[in-house]
């Protein structure tokens, strides 16, 4: 049976993360004009290990499963951002999700390699959805390194009438950035710069780390879909 004191680490950790990621938005927002112009996200590949099955606990803090007491290994991060496109609009009803590897670089998928552990406290996916405010926020681990790639998070956006997006995050200063093949593959030195996110302490923390990451998606993404989904109607009149 799990301690009382782990318990009660949970539950701090969770209102710890209420409150902190609201400090990490305020500290890192930059403003938005009518006359802002802004890079698209690059696509990334979405992976071998999106989860096959959604696991019960679906929320956006990736530490703390809902039902156990104990909190999932590796270094605290806050991940925060705002979705829009490219003018600078903010488009709220985004469904944000993340995935990654525990601590120990095992997925929570059937096909993952089996020879590191599971974290029983870690969740391994989350989701969020924007609010009018575009913004969204997760609590997750420091990624780390395993076999042929750097440290990343993988990241989606999807929703009604918005153009998907599929990518990853990555952190800045990891030595395997330099060597990894899929972030290297984005030739633009600026797009590619644009997924590695700079991370630092997080105040009042016991050693957590924030950081910003934004995704632009396509400015005629929401009129696209809206179109297609006309000519679907049609087609079936």
């Amino acid at each position: 049976m799990k301690s009382n004191t782990n318990s009660q680490s949970a539950k701090r950790t969770r209102r710890d993360f209420l409150a902190t990621t609201g400090a990490t938005l305020a500290l890192f927002a930059p403003p938005l004009t009518a006359a802002t112009q802004l890079q698209r996200t690059p696509r990334q590949s979405l992976g071998p290990f999106y989860p096959a099955s959604l696991p019960l606990d679906t929320d956006n803090d990736l530490v703390v499963v809902r039902g156990r007491s104990g909190i999932a290994k590796g270094v605290i991060i806050h991940i925060a951002g705002r979705i829009s496109d490219e003018r600078g609009r903010i488009i709220a009803g985004a469904l944000v999700e993340i995935w990654q590897c525990n601590a120990f670089g095992r997925y929570h998928h059937p096909r993952a390699p089996q020879n590191a552990p599971m974290d029983e406290n870690f969740q391994g996916y989350g989701r969020f959805t924007t609010g009018d405010d575009g913004y969204y926020r997760f609590r997750a681990i420091r990624p780390v390194p395993y076999p042929g790639r750097t440290p990343h998070i993988h990241f989606a956006v999807s929703g009604p009438g918005i153009e998907s997006l599929v990518t990853q995050m990555y952190v800045a200063g990891e030595p395997g950035n330099a060597r990894d093949g899929l972030l290297n593959s984005i030739r633009d030195a600026r797009a590619r710069a644009s997924l590695i996110v700079t991370l630092l302490p997080t105040a009042g923390s016991r050693g957590e780390l924030s950081g910003r990451f934004d995704l632009v998606l396509a400015s005629d993404g929401r009129l696209a879909l809206a179109e297609a989904g006309l000519l679907e109607a049609l087609r079936r009149v």
